[in-house]
């Protein structure tokens, strides 16, 4: 079972629909007794930064998430805000994130040859796999996701990159260390290409 960690910030409805129409077994739950049972658990996010940290902390369900990803190894997967709550700084606020991932979140910062884009960088964008199999697999072409961000996460450890997407620069948009997965664009947005990938997840083997 995939558990969509409730705690008050983003669109767990949206990826639970997802879920079922790849097929995968999920619920969205605040319950301490269904994450400590969950096989997989999906962090989800949207807003500030220090909200959403501020909103996890504040919701008790951190030292269960914890002892699930960090001392029993199962899978988790943030999503966008989520993603970059698995790093240990943004620059969009002063709270620390969870460390999960040797990363920083900065804001997208433009030369001349670029200041014509938008931010926040919002739309489809083709991406490119950096470490073969795991989300990433199972599409019948190049996949594309859909993106609503104004910050991007830079790892520390290139190994930690999964795959980078480009607007104005090459920037990271899903990274993974051991069972953790994160990934800037919205899965739940992305037609077949975010149902191929959530199925991923949901696979009892994601890599």
């Amino acid at each position: 079972m995939v558990v969509i960690v409730d705690y008050e910030v983003g669109n767990p409805g949206s990826i639970l629909n997802m879920l079922k129409k790849a097929g995968v077994a999920a619920e969205i739950s605040s319950d301490v007794a269904s994450i400590r049972r969950a096989d997989k658990l999906i962090l989800p996010g949207v807003g500030s930064f220090d909200h959403g940290m501020k909103s996890l902390r504040g919701s008790g369900l951190l030292p269960v998430m914890e002892e699930r990803v960090l001392g029993d190894g199962i899978p988790v997967l943030g999503i966008c805000l989520g993603m970059q709550m698995l790093g240990k700084t943004s620059e969009e606020g002063s709270e620390p994130g969870l460390g999960w991932i040797d990363a920083h979140t900065r804001r997208f910062q433009f030369d001349r040859s670029t200041e014509s884009l938008r931010v926040p960088h919002m739309g489809w964008n083709w991406i490119e796999t950096q470490q073969q199999g795991c989300l990433f697999s199972g599409f019948d072409s190049v996949p594309r996701f859909y993106f609503v961000h104004s910050l991007y996460v830079a790892c520390e450890d290139p190994a930690d990159v999964l795959a980078t997407s480009e607007y104005g620069f090459e920037f990271t948009c899903s990274v993974r260390r051991k069972n953790i997965f994160g990934t800037q664009f919205h899965p739940e947005k992305s037609h077949r290409f975010g149902m191929q990938l959530l199925r991923n997840f949901g696979s009892v083997h994601p890599c």
